[in-house]
């Protein structure tokens, strides 16, 4: 069944408005902030990098029958 375009539009419009509020209640982070995001971030790919180089090595080093 293939909804009315009425519907539609009022369910886009309705989306819209929830955007909307959600961008009135945020804000930009001050740089204290950002920069916390910013080292945890990176840490999480070093982590994971990391993890992945010693998947890596293990198998290139260890032979598996």
């Amino acid at each position: 069944m293939i909804p009315e375009p009425q519907q539609i539009s009022k369910d886009i419009r309705k989306k819209l408005r929830e955007y909307y509020r959600v961008l009135l209640i945020t804000k930009k982070p001050d740089k204290q902030e950002f920069m916390g995001v910013v080292k945890v971030t990176g840490l999480g790919i070093v982590l994971i990098g990391t993890i992945g180089l010693i998947i890596m090595t293990a198998f290139t080093l260890l032979p598996i029958q």
